[in-house]
């Protein structure tokens, strides 16, 4: 089963000590028109080119807009072996939901 994190759980982790590495895998146009402060910009279809830059013993959060793309882009990582990472559970649609309502909705 893939591991997941809630939004609210996220806000909480974002913002305590060690925070794990945000990354969202939309799109460039849809990271321009909104994001989760912090977030990095890695896009899913260019996921074999990052996933090398990135720390395999590092605490990973993906996100996409509801979920679909964060999640496969968690389970390419958990096969190249990365074992902390996890899937935004509603994206950043259930974050501007129940997390920043004043973040722009598409």
């Amino acid at each position: 089963m893939l591991p997941q994190i809630s939004v609210h759980e996220l806000a909480a982790r974002l913002t305590g000590p060690n925070p794990p590495l945000l990354i969202d895998v939309r799109d460039a146009d849809e990271f321009a028109f909104c994001r989760i402060a912090g977030a990095q910009h890695k896009p899913l279809m260019l996921i074999a080119v990052w996933a090398k830059e990135l720390d395999p013993q590092a605490e990973i959060v993906l996100q996409c807009h509801v979920g679909v793309r964060s999640a496969q882009a968690a389970r390419y990582l958990h096969r190249l072996g990365f074992l902390r990472v996890y899937n935004l559970r509603g994206g950043i649609d259930a974050w501007a939901l129940q997390v920043d309502p004043n973040l722009k909705r598409y």
